[in-house]
């Protein structure tokens, strides 16, 4: 007996200790840039040894990237779509995960957002707007969808400037190349450009929700690490963070 508890406990510290040296790779929607950075890190608390790298960008690009054999095991998407498509396709070890519901806001580093509306964007002295590429970046998407459901799209499509991705776009509201921008709450709520100004919380009503959801890519399927990291998202202390940075839960109302 005192044999077969010391072979379990040893197969057991094998097993631990796999996990915790082993690594994994996520590609995540820009929008979660400063969230996912918290989560990692407590995540690793547990995970001492646990290399996990992470690489931002538009949804639509690492839905694409994905279908092409990118070496990712876990996708963090802005649009639920995306994975649902990869799953229905074979892409996916996992059903696609409901883990949040985003939001956009208007925001600037140079005037108090808070005081504006939409209306405001076609101001003559409001002479670029950023927003996410709606082609393939849920938040620019959403952004189009706002603009078009307030009668300003024609009014503002001259002064848009695209980004990449939602960080990007924000990028260009801090820069100054852009004098406001559509982007995402989660972002605006980082201490980095909440101190540079106020933003305006742009009615859901005019928009699609942004329903995120992730997956453990077909790659990962055997991948301990990953599967590990899939159920730290679902626990509380992950959704904890997603709600400071303005995530609805799924199926809650917003804080």
């Amino acid at each position: 007996m005192k044999f077969r508890a010391l072979l379990y406990f040893a197969f057991s510290v094998l097993a631990v200790s796999t996990v915790s040296g082993a690594e994994i790779s996520i590609a995540a929607a820009s929008d979660l840039k400063f969230c996912m950075d918290e989560i990692i890190v407590a995540f690793k608390s547990g995970h001492a040894e646990a290399v996990v790298n992470v690489t931002f960008g538009s949804s639509g690009n690492f839905a694409a990237q994905i279908r092409e054999g990118a070496p990712f095991d876990l996708f963090f998407s802005a649009d639920s779509e995306y994975p649902r498509a990869l799953a229905e396709d074979g892409f996916a070890a996992s059903p696609p995960v409901p883990y949040a519901v985003g939001r956009i806001v208007l925001w600037s580093a140079t005037v108090d957002a808070s005081k504006m509306t939409l209306a405001d964007l076609a101001r003559p002295e409001i002479a670029k707007i950023a927003i996410a590429n709606p082609q393939h970046a849920p938040y620019g998407k959403r952004a189009e969808q706002a603009l078009r459901a307030s009668g300003l799209w024609d009014q503002v499509q001259q002064k848009l400037v695209l980004g990449e991705n939602i960080a990007q776009t924000a990028q260009f509201v801090q820069s100054g190349n852009a004098q406001a921008g559509i982007i995402a709450l989660s972002l605006a709520l980082n201490p980095e450009l909440a101190g540079k100004g106020g933003y305006y919380l742009i009615p859901d009503t005019l928009h699609e929700p942004l329903q995120q959801a992730f997956l453990v890519t077909r790659r990962a399927a055997d991948n301990e690490l990953a599967n590990a990291f899939a159920d730290y998202m679902q626990g509380g202390d992950a959704r904890k963070l997603m709600v400071h940075y303005g995530f609805a839960l799924p199926g809650e109302a917003p804080h």
